[in-house]
């Protein structure tokens, strides 16, 4: 890899904090804004910059999909498909009905190839101090919950996305915001999916 300038390092940590942190590479929106670039334009010249250098490599029809040579022998970029809103605030009996897909590397979450995943997109604030806002999009996976894990629950046939909290061997859903009650199941709680990653899109 060539020497790369002090500002294309900074860049270079920061799409690493990035991947690191939410499981996806940022877009050049969310780099003009976090550098305070006056423009995309710019963002995107670096980006080149340091793919034309070898530290970067962008693979072509994918959305945001740069990815760091070293990890690309193992990167398994998949689409994962999105399944309608989840309600972060009272539960809500919804139905959700397929609304396209989103391309990710699972390997970056930490996945294996076989991980069955799928997606929601997330509707009011009951999760805020979790970091998890309205308009957000979280990646779940089909598995057993842990404790204080977040998750896509069915409680008591409506489906709400809540932390999943276990006191004295009764499990129930506890909202990220004050102005929320927990939600303590009557009757049933099915557990649909675990969160991995959050995805945000820039302002």
């Amino acid at each position: 890899m060539t020497a790369l300038t002090e500002r294309q390092q900074e860049i270079l940590d920061y799409l690493h904090m990035a991947q690191r942190k939410t499981g996806v590479m940022p877009s050049t929106r969310e780099i003009q804004h976090y550098f305070g670039f006056a423009s995309q334009t710019a963002a995107m010249s670096h980006l080149r910059a340091l793919e034309r250098k070898g530290a970067i490599q962008r693979l072509p029809g994918k959305a945001r999909a740069v990815v760091f040579p070293e990890l690309l022998d193992r990167a398994e970029i998949v689409d994962i498909p999105v399944y309608g809103n989840i309600a972060a605030g009272m539960a809500q009996d919804v139905e959700p009905e397929r609304e396209g897909c989103v391309s990710i590397d699972i390997t970056s979450l930490g996945l294996a190839r076989r991980s069955e995943t799928f997606a929601l997109k997330v509707r009011g604030d009951s999760m805020i101090d979790a970091h998890i806002c309205d308009g957000d999009t979280v990646i779940l996976e089909h598995r057993e919950p842990r404790k204080n894990d977040i998750v896509a629950a069915l409680i008591d046939g409506e489906t709400t996305l809540k932390r999943y909290v276990v006191e004295r061997g009764k499990p129930y859903l506890h909202a990220e915001n004050a102005n929320y009650p927990d939600l303590i199941p009557a009757r049933e709680l099915v557990i649909q999916g675990v969160m991995v990653a959050l995805l945000r899109k820039s302002a």
